[in-house]
Formats: structure tokens, sequence, C-alpha cells
């Protein structure tokens, strides 16, 4: 089974480089790394030339990037991740364990903050997704390439597209759920603050829930 590991980038020079150098081993393996800018006016896409299979430029929106690199992988399974987060190392044998042409699932998520509240939020989100089978960007989602294109693959809003795919994919099939956790970043609540942060996470939720339409809610999340 060939993975298509799928990273969607607006200005990630600080974190792309050592993202994409802990990928090199799928790559050798015969997977491959697309990197799909959104209009970086760092140095995001050289980086990503020098280490990725295919660089595409796309307009701007997680979820537009995210189906332009489908459109263009060679996959029998899409991996959707952020370039601020490392997969386990045992990943690429756990995934390619899925037997099937309409799977699809998440990680366990660790953040990289050392801050005891961090851990809480972790348990908080791997509960909250396998109680729900809603996973987030975070968690690393991959789905079969079957799948992906049968639901149509990502709604194009934006915000909130994880959860709109995850409402696709669960109606079809019950996602895998991999202990493993892949490594995240935990920059936005260090830089934002915790409270803050968590707050407004469930505050955006809970009006996405209600219907508040996701333009609103991305101005809200910046």
């Amino acid at each position: 089974m060939k993975i298509s590991i799928i990273i969607p980038v607006v200005n990630e020079e600080r974190n792309l480089s050592a993202t994409l150098d802990s990928l090199q081993s799928f790559r050798s393996q015969g997977h491959e790394i697309i990197v799909v800018d959104g209009g970086s006016v760092d140095s995001s896409v050289s980086i990503a030339h020098d280490n990725a299979d295919t660089v595409i430029v796309s307009q701007p929106g997680r979820a537009m990037q995210m189906n332009n690199g489908a459109s263009v992988a060679t996959g029998d399974v899409f991996l959707f991740l952020h370039a601020d987060t490392f997969l386990p190392v045992e990943a690429e044998a756990l995934m390619t364990e899925e037997t099937g042409d309409s799977f699809w699932g998440y990680f366990d998520v660790r953040l990289s903050g050392r801050h005891i509240v961090f851990r809480l939020i972790e348990w908080f989100m791997n509960h909250r997704s396998r109680l729900s089978s809603i996973a987030t960007g975070d968690q690393a989602i991959f789905v079969s390439r079957k799948l992906f294109f049968d639901v149509g693959g990502f709604p194009e809003i934006k915000l909130m597209e994880d959860i709109a795919i995850s409402r696709l994919l669960k109606c079809i099939a019950t996602p895998v759920r991999l202990k493993a956790p892949v490594l995240t970043s935990s920059r936005r609540w260090e830089d934002k603050g915790i409270t803050s942060t968590v707050l407004l996470m469930w505050r955006l939720r809970l009006l996405y829930f209600f219907g508040v339409s996701p333009d609103k809610l991305s101005r809200m999340y910046r």
C-alpha cells in the first residue's frame, strides 16, 4: 500500500524542514510526500522542493490545499499532516496493516508543551475523538483513496473542514484509531494563552454545531 502524505503550508519555514526530515524514511519505502503551499512569502516552497516529491501552489485555505494535494497524489491512502506535526516511528507499519478500499482513521495526539495542563488537553482531545468518531487535523487524518473521493474530499470551508469530513466519513466506515500518538506543536496555546485558547476552541465548536458559518468562525479564530 502506497501512502501519500499531504502537507498544507503557509509560511511554515520554522517547522517544515524538521517535519520533512522526519518523513524521509517514508520516501525510502516508496511512499510520497506532497507539499501544497497556500501563498507563503517565506522560504517554505524552497524547503519543500528540497525534501518532498511534489510541490504545488494552491489558493489559500487548508481544505482547498489538501484537496489539491489529493488530486495529484498517486497513493492508495492519503495522510493529511500539519507542518508542525511528527508521526510516530511505527506509523508506516500501523497504517499498512489496514486493508480494503473504504477505511479511514486518525492517531492519538500528544502536545509538545511540557506544562501538565497539556496532558489534560491531550486526554480530552483523544477521548472526545474516541467517543464521537470525529477527528481533528492535529491527529493526522488518513483515508483510503476511494473513500476520500467517494465523499467528495474535504468540504471547502474556511474552518472546521476536519470535523466536516469526519462526519461524512463516519457515515460510511468506523474510524481506525491508532493509539501511537503524533506529536504536534502546542505553539498556539503557548502564544495565545492556554485558558483563552481552550475556551475559544470550545466556543467555535459549539457555534459550528449550532450552524454558525465557517466563514464567521474563521474570522473569530484569527
